[in-house]
């Protein structure tokens, strides 16, 4: 398997410094597994202030990222055959589980860090997609990339220890994930419960099952409520007798991982 390149572009490199510390992150660089690449923006800047804004044109507020230092940047790095580039924008997409897999079949992500008020609109046409964490605004995109790195490098073989643990993850499949519990058994007079202990594996999957379903209605229901559900309907969860367990459709998407 050839190792997975990211390469990003930012004002900011030494905010890049944090994945160092990240466990099995630190991990997949160390195996090579994954290479980090950064683009000092400021190296590309124009002139002997190395200028990589400018005011905008019809007036405003703040400092917009100029399109030369950035298509220069871009320019500048090798392209592996199977590559996409990002634009970390909050206008863009809002980054789910499913675009982390979906990336994972490719070479090379490009990120592109926005910066300040934003950036000159031609410098989208760089950009294969544009992708937000979320309804916000953060002061830049290293935040957003650094994510997407953490996110598309846990999906790579042998970055973590146990790769059966992505299958019940939140957001590997439609529901969110179960309760856990550890040591002690009751802790300030909160008690596990008793079926985790029972040893009856098929019992307790059902409560898992259940618990995830009750959660994800709970919390996301905007989870359940989509054209891939059939068992949702009328606002309720449909159940099945005797037990009262719920029924759902238990689609994984970690099924769709490339095949390594």
């Amino acid at each position: 398997m050839s190792n997975f390149s990211f390469d990003v572009i930012t004002l900011f490199p030494t905010a890049f410094d944090l994945i160092k510390n990240l466990g099995v992150i630190t991990k997949a660089l160390e195996k090579n597994f994954i290479n980090l690449n950064l683009y000092d923006l400021r190296e590309y800047g124009e002139g002997s202030y190395r200028q990589v804004d400018d005011k905008p044109y019809g007036g405003g507020a703040g400092m917009v990222l100029k399109p030369e230092p950035i298509y220069k940047a871009h320019k500048s790095i090798t392209k592996l055959p199977r590559n996409k580039t990002l634009l970390m924008t909050p206008q863009g997409k809002v980054l789910k589980q499913q675009d982390l897999i979906r990336w994972s079949t490719l070479d090379q992500l490009i990120l592109i860090c926005g910066q300040y008020e934003g950036f000159d609109e031609r410098v989208r046409y760089l950009a294969d997609e544009e992708i937000s964490l979320g309804d916000y605004v953060l002061s830049g995109g290293e935040i957003p990339a650094i994510s997407i790195i953490n996110g598309l490098t846990r999906l790579i073989p042998g970055t973590l220890g146990d790769p059966n643990s992505l299958i019940d993850e939140s957001h590997n499949k439609p529901l969110l994930e179960y309760p856990h519990y550890t040591r002690p058994f009751i802790f300030d007079g909160m008690k596990v419960p008793d079926i985790l202990v029972s040893g009856n594996h098929e019992a307790i999957r059902l409560w898992r099952e259940q618990k995830s379903l009750e959660r994800t209605s709970e919390r996301r229901e905007d989870l359940l409520i989509n054209k891939d559900n059939r068992n949702y309907q009328g606002g309720k969860l449909k159940t099945k007798d005797p037990n009262g367990i719920y029924q759902f459709p238990i689609f994984y998407e970690c099924e769709t991982y490339p095949d390594w």
